[in-house]
C-alpha cells in the first residue's frame, strides 16, 4: 500500500523557519521525482520544489521561494524534506507531497502551514 506521510507543519511567525517531512512506503522511492506543492486558500495547488530521481539529483524550485526554501531526500529513509527559511504570510498553505514516475502519481494528505504574527 502506497503511503505519503507529511509532517511538520504549524504556525510560525514571519521570518521564521519550518521544517516539512515526507516520509514514503510501498514503492520504489529511489525511482521518483518528489515534489512539493502547496495550495493556498481559493487558490489554485502550485508547485513549490522538487528533486529528481537519485541518478540525476538535481532540484528545481519555485521563483517565490528561490533562496529560502530547500528540498532534500534521504534514500535510506524513504523521506523527502522541504526547509522553509525567512517565511512570509504568503507561503501560509496547506502543504502536499507528491511523488511521481513516469505516469504514476501520488499524493499525501497535506500538513498546514501558517505564517502570521
Amino acid at each position: 500500500q502506497v503511503q505519503l506521510v507529511e509532517s511538520g507543519g504549524g504556525l510560525v511567525q514571519p521570518g521564521g523557519s519550518l521544517r516539512l517531512s515526507c516520509a514514503a512506503s510501498g514503492f520504489t522511492f529511489t525511482r521518483y521525482a518528489m515534489s512539493w506543492y502547496r495550495q493556498a486558500p481559493g487558490k489554485e495547488r502550485e508547485l513549490v520544489a522538487t528533486i529528481f530521481a537519485v541518478i540525476f539529483g538535481n532540484t528545481n524550485y519555485a521563483d517565490s521561494v528561490k533562496g529560502r526554501f530547500t528540498i532534500s531526500r534521504d534514500n535510506t529513509k524513504n523521506t523527502v524534506y522541504l526547509q522553509m527559511n525567512s517565511l512570509k504570510p504568503e507561503d501560509t498553505a496547506v502543504y502536499y507531497c507528491n511523488a511521481i514516475y513516469g505516469q504514476t502519481k501520488y499524493w499525501g494528505q497535506g500538513t498546514q502551514v501558517t505564517v502570521s504574527s
